[in-house]
């Protein structure tokens, strides 16, 4: 028992975990105790056991696990904690529990997961109980299966998610296990009791036999909705109420539950989505077009099975819509119609609401076709059409519906009334507004006029389905004219509706919603709008909408009252509605008299036309007597206006009477009822007398009266026609200002806008100015209603005339439109005013958009502009932009209707070309003001890929993007936005951009929504993820929006959307909740919410900053703030006023500008001292980190406080880079006048300015180093010297700065790093720098390694820390880095210690790599330097000396222009004056500027200034060079200033200016041309070279990708480069110069010249290639063998490796190194063979034999064999004394490689092997025999007659005699011409005399080397053109019988010899040398055309390129070389006659 003891003396939790299961068994029991113990569920006892619950449930002894089950069970029952271990215990009551044999155990297990569900933790269980059913033991699943079961049978479908169980249900019913099949069964029961028939289309699949006993089992369940028998914690007092209520008996809130359930479970919820665009044929496209009708028919049925799928994942189905579309449009065979239509049908149903963006496309196409007759067409049709409406709404289509009821086809009219009827079903009253209802009946009351019975029924049906949805109260005011008879066939259809509803209505899922919804709304309209997820389960939401989004106005109750516009309004009895109305017949004039004296005196009608004036008013005054008395309905207003029109009628000549008649005009208008007739009659006459002075005023008020009585919109149209009808500039004058008047007095509606614009048009264009002016202030009152969408109409006037039309607008911006005071009173019933005052301002904005004269533009959207809009070719679809950009402004506004447009512009939306993408996304603004409100419609289809391209990376494309959507979202409101999954589908995609932008743009638009949009709840997981995501914005984004979807959706709901995540970030997520919920806005109208927000300014103000561009300069502030904030921002010290600008809500202003007013730093005594022991005695953290962490940024906020004024610290760690820029404004501005703070602060300063480093805003950063440059000035001033502290915070970071993108960055970087070694030791700085050089990013190693080699120039060697020789070791390794820029920084240090150093270097570097050693050498022996004395100490002088030093040593850098203002001067010379350039010295060309400027003459001045400056530069010349001497009269005579001027022109070669380039390169010439200069460009090739493949790169990738530049201008610059190095190649001694490296560079950019395609495009393109082809032969011919041998092998490794590489271009690089190969045996002594076989060996390494094998070309290994074998043959067995380079000879094949062919070649003859290398060179693949002589010789000797290979078979055969000497060649010769034998002889003996090394024959002596390199390509132009002047193909043998005949006679005559090309006389000028015999000179010229011929034939390295024209381009032209060999061959022919 001592054991027992032992345990027994431990604590619970402890014997819960013991070993022995005794000690557990108590340990539980006592547990269980406590815990029942336990009253408080927060108690900390529950934690205790928080990690041992687990283990209760999974114990191993199956009856300790019973007392564990029930102490765990109680716990979770009680413990507030229990939530967190959920999914631990679940998952271990799965594995450990269920498995038990005990039904005790099971049965706990089960509880413990219901208890869990209890206490809202449902989905954790769920999903544990899920995996379980995967579980292989039976067991388990059953119990799995049966928890589940329980826990819905409890909580009610609600609680417990179907659909996953649904989802696994068919897999369960197909199980082996017996019981897994029957526990399956009962919960598919239990499923179906709670869902119903949603149940069966997912198990529609399984066993029939099971799905029959369901099908009884089903049947069994009672009908009633089931309820839930449990409840969640949260809903127990819920369930005590509903107790309370059962018991009371009144069972309401089950009925409202019930409401509340049963729609809940839609099946299409329950179903998987499947994806079947992928599964189309692949030919389907092709299909769908072809002409047999059977393949279209194949390609229908193909889509109509998969379309059969009842789910549809959502997709582009734009290009099958719009396939489908056209076969019902357009297919003949009516049978493919009516398939094409079920597809359609199925798509609608498959896809619901996400099809709704293809339905404007599809819904014309399927009502034209109605006029088929068959009925299988009709009813197919009909069910598409019905599908199509419920993905989309009435109001989207009901444009496209309207426009077909005009057809003349009366079955398309039927069919489309019966649609209407069918789509009002669905309806209800708030679904269907009266803006909508209104122009549906107009049409319908066509209808029920036709003609046709038929389409009269249809619309019947319609109306009386109208007035069954929305109650006769809405339907009567448009059905007032309509007679009785008719009235009561639309009551009775109505009548009717309901039983053909409830009968016969195709879906089932309206008998269940027509009913109860109204009633239900009624009841408890929340759970109506909550729960209604059905197929109108949308629809209640838009009535909450609508009045959101209209423009303004608070939101009001009752509906748009549309018909306001016709003249009176609202609700008017039926008799007002006719009265307004009134129409009636002309009158003769005879009836007008008889009316009239029944009501007026017999006297007065006497007396109208008196001739004495008195009477004639005496008269009038009965008149109006008369008629101020009489009746409404008596007064006869024609007869009486008549009489007043009687002669004199209106030229009524004394004003008092013609002033009293208008008074009387206007009484009847107002007394009677006045018609359109009557005001026919008398308004040509008022508007005659509204420009007269006396009688104008009562003129207008007669108009103002009619319009009273006729409405406004008619008589302004009479009234205006009738003013621009006359002449009489004053009476249209008067006319517009009544109109102006009347507008404002009558409000807009109903005017029509294009009438009225058209005329003021024409008064714009008046001459009167008071015409022009008054038209100008109705176009103001215009803009009132209309907006600035009026202006556009008149773009195209004259500037001045804009210009006061836009100041006339911006009087009225900001106004409102006044309430209209006329045109309603006069009917109006006291109809509800609330109604009517809130609706008239929003339908007034609305309509007024409506009413603007909208043009058709779909005819222009043809298929051709579609087509060039989708076109591969960019331009082609710039083009197509442009022109619907062009259509758009012309037709300024535009109907809905675009044709294919949106599909079109939406493929443009992610174009590559990101310019096209921002004119798309310029013309969707058009499209959008264009269209006005009608954009809706293409909200789907066209705004939402908008918001896709918010996520782009290019800033300027996401604010194009916000630009549109704000553009788009102003015409239609947000609801669009919101409905439907595509919003939050955008905001799921993790793009950190896309997300940024679309929280912002959301927290900007969310606030002014004053409804809750039904599925922003859809966005909210999505929410919550960005509150997550790793990119802060997107954070932060996120965490600005959260207040605002919370002030929609409410906290709980949003509470509740946290369930599903995952429990940490769920604590996280509901913390920021609570957090919101304290800043939730409330949910007013916006105006009054922007208020509320905490920055001031209004609300969407808040969020433009983060989602519109960073700006750059700081004052220019996003946000809307006061202009104080902005002057603060400038750092203006205006600091008094900046507390309006940050709203401090208690301070008063007065102590917030006492606050700005001190000093911005506080010292404090020591502290600077104290915070560095701190941060040595880790009681802070030490500022070291990659990225700051929250607690740096805390810690230094802490440590600030004490010593920065808060308002600083506030802005200086605001989340707003505004306020940081701010900061930095007044730390500039401080600087000065607080030194003393600035240095006692300064370590916490530079720890804030390195968290500023890491900020993304390259404004701040500017602002920041702008800012440091200040600082470390003034620490310099004032000897400051950095602690090691300050330094080791800061440098670090700087450094990684040095790295950035940005040019101007990296320059003031190295600024302050300059700066930074007056205020801290260099020798300390290098460590940093060092550390920076192992940094990943390129730019930053390069920049590190030059500012090393700047300190080591500027220092010496001491500051290379720890020791010069590690220093230089580290640095020395960058010299094989794979980035350029890093390898020629770190050669440009070394060679800078180098010239600090000299030879010792090489000591101190270590050993190298060969190519590392290789490459410094050369770059040593280039650097022109002296290596300077010793390091110049002056401190002072180092920031200046560092840049000039940097930019010399490294070429490959432009030196800083400031540096150099001469060589600027140079070069602007240089542009301007070409001639000076060459001809006046680099020193004197900025004079001449001067002194032309000063109009004094160039050349009388130069004398002075040339002697003057060479005083100067001969000082301290001692012994000047004489080679440069002779260069004198261009060149300085300094060597040193001749480098540095090549250097500059060098530098300039890579400009990215063209015109700078060719510039440079035209001087590069200039030298290279002549002999004596060209020395001058020795120790500079590489640097040359290098720029001249950076320009080609530049070309390349720049240039020729720039669609903007001129194509003529690169083909220029082409022309200069080759041309330069051609020049240079010419010339052996400066070629051989270019080293390994620099070859491989530029032979890699030469051949991606020659196989760039887009050069092969432009006319001179193959001119370029053609002398790049020439050139490369120059390069391989010229340069040092060895180097290009091994740069070639290199390129040819790399382009193999490289996967991207073309075969092509490794192809070319083979075909040179063939070439190469042919050029061995004359050039094997001169190359350095072991550094070749190194190459080779490294090739050899990294390609082994089986790796070369897998090529998919067999050429490399040829290559390489042929190169290895020729080397063999040339070297024999001392070829293996060259290995020496290779250190470890095992790593390849090479030295096996070489035995074996040693080997070979002893067992074979020489001949043979001599033969095979021959044929590998070559690339001939005949297979000769080799056996006998006769036959190589044959060989040889045809080699030697055929043109091409003439020289090859004399060097074949010289080796051949050479080897063989007692061979016999005589019977080959014998055959041939005397000529022949000659030729051959001489050719051995030319071959024999370059072997044995003689050098070149004497008879050529008199030809230089250069002038021998020009002939090249003279010769071969002069072949082709003799070629062309004898018109036949001249062969060799023709020049050669010639040359034969020639021989025999006498000399040439040399003297003519000065006709020689320009190019010639420049390279040499040697004196015209005595030539032994003219016939020897011929031969020598011979044999060049020969060799020349040769040359050009082996250039064509690309196979594909011909050569038949031969010119290349050379730096000077090559027709002069023509011309020139023309004239000798005159003269030959001459002298041969």
């Amino acid at each position: 028992m001592g054991d027992d003891s032992e345990w027994m003396k431990l604590p619970v939790d402890q014997k819960c975990e013991h070993k022995l299961w005794k000690a557990r068994l108590s340990g539980y029991e006592e547990a269980l105790k406590i815990f029942q113990k336990i009253k408080d569920e927060k108690s900390p006892e529950w934690s205790k056991f928080l990690g041992l619950i687990k283990k209760f449930v999974t114990d191993s002894n199956a009856v300790v696990q019973l007392k564990g089950l029930e102490a765990a069970l109680v716990y979770v029952e009680n413990a507030h904690v229990a939530g967190k271990t959920t999914g631990e215990v679940v998952s271990g009551v799965v594995s450990k529990v269920f498995n038990q044999p005990k039904a005790k155990a099971k049965e706990l297990g089960i509880e413990i997961c219901l208890m869990y569900i209890e206490i809202e933790k449902g989905e954790a269980v769920q999903e544990e109980l899920l995996k379980g059913l995967d579980n292989k033991n039976p067991k388990i699943v059953v119990a799995c299966i049966e928890t589940l079961r329980k826990a819905l049978s409890e909580f009610g479908s609600k609680i417990v998610l179907l659909k996953p169980i649904i989802k696994v249900l068919p897999k369960l019913f197909e199980s082996r296990e017996k019981a897994v099949r029957d526990e399956a069964k009962l919960i598919a029961v239990e499923i179906y009791r709670w869902i119903r028939d949603a149940l069966r289309p997912p198990l529609q699949n399984i066993n029939p036999v099971q799905l029959k006993e369901l099908e009884e089992e089903w049947v069994k369940l009672p009908t009633g909705a089931p309820k839930p028998a449990r409840f969640l914690r949260s809903q127990q007092e819920l369930e005590a109420k509903l107790e309370q209520q059962q018991s009371a008996g009144g069972d309401a809130e089950g009925g409202g539950d019930d409401g509340d359930e049963v729609p809940q479970i839609d099946a299409y919820e329950l179903l998987e989505a499947v994806e079947i665009l992928s599964k189309l044929p692949k030919d389907f496209y092709d299909k769908i077009e072809a002409k047999k009708w059977q393949e279209r028919k194949e390609a229908l049925e193909a889509v109509e099975v998969l379309v059969k799928n009842p789910k549809l994942e959502a997709g582009d189905y734009a290009d099958l819509v719009k396939a489908l579309k056209k076969v019902v449009g357009k297919d003949t065979n009516v049978m493919l119609v009516a398939l094409a239509a079920k597809c359609l049908t199925g798509l609608a149903v498959g896809l619901r609401k996400k099809f709704g963006q293809y339905a404007g496309h599809v819904v014309p196409t399927i009502l034209e076709k109605f006029k088929e007759k068959k009925p299988q067409v009709v009813q197919a049709l009909q069910e598409a059409i019905d599908a199509i409406f419920l993905t989309t709404t009435l109001q989207n289509i009901s444009e496209d519906v309207l426009a077909v009821m005009d057809n003349k086809n009366p079955t398309i009219k039927q069919q489309t009334s019966l649609f209407i009827a069918r789509s009002f079903r669905h309806c209800t009253a708030s679904t269907l507004p009266k803006s909508l209802l209104k122009p549906f009946c107009a049409a319908l009351l066509k209808h029920i006029n036709d003609s046709a019975p038929e389409v009269r029924d249809a619309a019947f049906e319609a109306l009386g389905t109208a007035l069954k949805v929305v109650g006769e109260k809405a339907v009567n005011p448009f059905l007032a004219d309509v007679d009785k008879l008719k009235l009561d066939k639309i009551k009775e259809c109505s009548e009717k509706v309901e039983l053909v509803h409830g009968k016969k209505a195709g879906l089932a899922a309206d008998k269940k919603d027509f009913k109860p919804v109204p009633g239900r709304a009624a009841a408890s309209g929340a759970a109506g709008d909550k729960d209604t997820k059905d197929t109108s389960a949308p629809k209640p939401g838009p009535l909450k909408k609508a009045p959101a989004a209209k423009p303004g106005g608070p939101p009001k109750k009752g509906k748009p009252a549309a018909q306001g516009g016709t003249g009176g309004t609202g609700t008017k009895s039926k008799k007002a509605v006719e009265t307004k109305e009134i129409v009636e017949p002309e009158l003769s004039i005879e009836v007008c008299e008889e009316k009239a004296s029944a009501v007026l005196p017999a006297t007065c009608i006497q007396l109208l036309d008196s001739s004495n004036w008195k009477e004639r008013l005496a008269c009038m005054e009965e008149f109006q007597k008369a008629v101020e008395l009489m009746d409404r309905t008596e007064m006869p207003c024609q007869a009486l206006v008549r009489m007043l029109a009687k002669k004199p009628g209106w030229k009524e000549t004394n004003f008092q009477v013609m002033q009293m008649k208008l008074h009387i005009v206007a009484l009847i208008a107002q007394k009677g009822n006045f018609s359109k007739t009557s005001a026919q009659i008398v308004l040509d006459g008022l508007v005659d007398k509204v420009g007269d002075v006396k009688c104008g005023n009562n003129a207008k008020e007669a108009m103002t009266a009619i319009a009273e009585a006729c409405v406004l919109p008619w008589t302004a149209e009479q009234v205006m026609s009738m003013a621009f009808s006359q002449k009489n500039p004053k009476n249209q004058s008067e006319t517009l200002n009544w109109l102006s008047n009347a507008i404002k007095e009558f409000g807009f509606s109903g005017l029509n806008v294009k009438a009225f614009i058209s005329n003021v048009k024409t008064a714009l264009a008046a001459t009167n100015p008071a015409v022009r002016t008054s038209a100008i202030t109705l176009l103001g009152v215009m803009y009132l209603y209309v907006g600035p969408s009026l202006r556009m109409f008149f773009e195209d006037e004259k500037p001045a005339l804009l210009s006061q039309i836009d100041a006339e607008f911006e009087k009225m911006q900001g106004q409102n439109p006044p309430a209209p005071t006329r045109g309603i009173s006069k009917h109006s019933t006291g109809g509800t005013d609330e109604g009517e005052d809130g609706e008239e301002p929003d339908d007034g904005g609305s309509d007024a958009v409506d009413l603007l004269p909208r043009t058709e533009i779909s005819d222009k959207i043809t298929s051709e502009l579609v087509s060039k809009i989708s076109d591969k070719n960019w331009k082609i679809r710039k083009e197509g932009l442009d022109e619907v950009a062009a259509i758009i402004n012309e037709a300024k506004f535009i109907q809905p209707n675009i044709g294919e447009l949106p599909t079109a512009l939406k493929g443009r939306l992610n174009d590559s070309n990101k310019i096209l993408v921002q004119q798309t996304l310029t013309i969707l603004q058009q499209l959008a003001v264009a269209m006005g409100p009608n954009i809706k419609q293409h909200v789907k289809n066209l705004g939402i890929p908008v918001i896709t391209v918010l996520g782009d990376s290019k800033n300027n494309v996401r604010s194009a993007a916000l630009a549109t959507v704000n553009a788009w979202a102003e015409q239609t409101g947000m609801k669009e936005w919101l409905e439907g999954e595509d919003l939050s589908e955008e905001l799921k995609k993790e793009n950190p951009f896309l997300r940024q932008e679309l929280l912002g743009w959301l927290a900007e638009k969310l606030p002014t929504l004053r409804s809750t949009p039904t599925d922003l709840i859809l966005c909210v997981p999505h929410l919550y993820s960005c509150l997550e995501d790793r990119n802060g914005d997107v954070r932060k984004k996120a965490q600005d929006a959260l207040p605002f979807f919370m002030m929609h959706l409410g906290y709980e709901k949003m509470a509740k959307a946290t369930g599903k995540l995952k429990p940490t970030s769920k604590d996280q997520v509901l913390a920021m909740l609570e957090k919101a919920k304290a800043n939730m806005p409330a949910k007013p109208t916006a105006s009054a919410k922007a208020t509320s927000k905490p920055v001031g300014g209004s609300a969407p103000a808040k969020f433009q900053p983060a989602s519109a561009p960073a700006e750059d300069s700081v004052s220019g502030t996003v946000d809307s703030k006061p202009d104080p904030k902005k002057a603060k921002a400038l750092g203006v010290s205006s600091k008094t006023k900046t507390a309006q600008g940050k709203k401090v809500p208690s301070k008063t202003s007065l102590k917030e500008d006492e606050d700005k007013s001190g000093p911005i730093f506080i010292v404090v005594p020591n502290g600077k001292e104290q915070r560095m022991k701190d941060e040595k005695g880790l009681k802070v953290l030490k500022w070291n980190f990659t990225t700051p962490r929250d607690e740096y940024i805390e810690q230094l906020k802490t440590q600030m406080s004490s010593c920065v004024a808060k308002w600083l610290q506030d802005e200086m760690f605001h989340s707003d880079f505004q306020h940081h820029n701010k900061a930095l404004a007044v730390m500039v501005d401080h600087l000065e006048s607080e030194k003393d703070g600035v240095i006692g602060c300064l370590d916490l300063i530079l720890k804030w300015v390195t968290l500023r480093f890491f900020d993304t805003n390259t404004s701040v950063l500017m602002k920041t180093l702008e800012y440091l440059k200040l600082l470390f000035t003034l620490l310099s001033d004032e000897e400051y010297h950095l602690t090691e502290n300050e330094a080791s915070s800061f440098i670090p970071y700087l450094i990684l700065k040095v790295g950035e993108p940005k040019d101007v960055i990296r320059k003031d970087v190295r600024a302050i790093l300059n700066r930074m070694c007056l205020v801290y030791p260099a020798s300390k700085m290098f460590p940093f720098i060092m550390e920076g050089t192992k940094s990943k990013n390129s730019k930053q190693r390069a920049e590190c390694l030059e500012e090393l080699g700047c300190l080591v120039e500027s220092y010496g060697m001491n500051v290379c820390q720890p020791t010069p020789g590690k220093a230089l070791k580290e640095i020395a390794i960058h010299i094989g880095d794979r980035d350029n820029a890093v390898r020629n920084a770190a050669l440009n240090t070394i060679v800078t210690v180098y010239n600090v150093h000299g030879d010792q270097v090489f000591k101190l570097i270590g050993t190298l790599s060969e190519k590392d050693m290789s490459m410094l050498e050369e770059r040593i022996k280039r650097s022109a330097k002296r290596p300077s004395a010793a390091p110049v100490k002056q401190v002072e002088e180092k920031p200046q000396r560092t840049q000039s030093t940097s930019s010399s040593t490294n070429m490959l850098r432009k030196g800083p222009a400031e540096d150099m203002p001469s060589r600027l001067n140079q070069a602007r010379s240089m542009s301007g004056h070409p001639e000076a350039a060459q001809m006046v010295r680099r020193e004197f060309q900025l004079d001449l500027d001067e002194i032309e400027n000063d109009n004094g003459t160039v050349r009388c001045e130069m004398p002075e200034l040339v002697q003057h400056k060479l005083d100067d530069i001969f000082e301290p010349v001692l012994i000047p060079e004489p080679k440069i001497r002779a260069v004198s009269p261009h060149f300085d005579d300094m060597h040193s200033n001749t480098a540095s001027t090549i250097n500059f022109i060098i530098s300039q070669v890579a400009s990215g200016d063209i015109n700078t380039s060719i510039q440079a390169l035209t001087q590069i010439d200039e030298v290279l041309r002549q002999e004596d200069k060209a020395e001058a460009m020795s120790g500079h090739i590489d640097q040359f070279l290098i720029a001249t493949f950076m320009q080609l790169r530049l070309i390349y990738n720049t240039h020729m990708a720039d669609e903007k530049l001129e194509k003529d201008e690169v083909i220029k610059l082409y022309s200069c480069v080759i041309g330069n190095l051609i020049s240079l190649f010419q010339i052996e001694s400066l070629a051989r110069e270019a080293s390994t490296g620099v070859l491989k560079d530029l032979m890699h950019g030469l051949i991606t010249l020659m196989l760039d395609s887009r050069i092969e495009d432009l006319e001179e393109g193959q001119q370029v290639v053609r002398s790049v082809n020439l050139l490369v032969v120059k390069v391989l011919e010229k340069s040092d063998q060895t180097n290009i041998l091994s740069a070639l092998l290199v390129l040819l490794q790399d382009s193999l490796l490289a996967t991207a590489s073309s075969p092509k271009f490794s192809e070319l690089v083979m075909k040179c190194l063939w070439r190469m190969v042919r050029l061995l045996p004359d050039t094997i002594n001169s190359i350095n063979l072991d550094r070749i076989l190194l190459d080779i060996h490294i090739f050899m390494k990294v390609f082994p034999k089986e790796k070369l094998k897998q090529c998919k070309s067999e050429f490399p290994i040829r290559t390489l064999k042929t190169l290895l074998h020729t080397l063999c043959k040339l070297k024999g067995p001392k070829i293996l004394d060259h290995l020496t380079m290779i250190d470890n000879k095992n790593e390849s094949e090479l030295e096996a490689h070489l035995c074996r062919m040693m080997k070979h070649s002893m067992d074979q003859t020489g001949s043979k092997s001599d033969k095979e290398t021959e044929k590998g060179a070559s690339r001939i693949d005949e297979k000769s025999s080799k056996a006998k002589v006769n036959d190589f010789l044959a060989e040889i000797f045809k080699k030697i007659g055929s043109k091409e290979n003439t020289k090859e078979g004399l060097a074949e055969l010289y080796e051949y005699k050479k080897k063989y000497s007692d061979a016999d060649i005589e019977p080959f010769l014998k055959n041939s011409s005397q000529f022949f034998q000659s030729y051959v002889e001489r050719g051995l003996r030319v071959i024999e005399m370059e072997r044995e090394g003689k050098g070149r024959l004497p008879t050529s002596a008199g030809i230089s080397p250069q002038m021998e390199v020009t002939c090249v390509p003279t010769a071969t132009s002069t072949v082709s053109s003799l070629g062309n002047t004898n018109g036949e193909e001249v062969g060799p043998s023709v020049y050669l019988e010639r040359l034969k005949i020639l021989r025999q006679r006498c000399g040439l005559d040399n003297t003519k010899q000065d006709d020689r090309p320009p190019l010639t006389s420049l390279l040499s000028k040697p004196a015209v040398p005595t030539v032994a015999s003219s016939t020897d000179m011929l031969h020598s010229k011979l044999s060049q055309l020969r060799e020349s011929r040769e040359q050009h034939q082996h250039s064509d390295l690309d196979s594909n390129q011909t050569h038949s024209s031969g010119t290349t381009t050379t730096s000077s032209s090559s027709t002069a070389n023509i011309d020139d060999l023309k004239k000798r061959l005159e003269r030959i022919k001459s002298s041969r006659k």
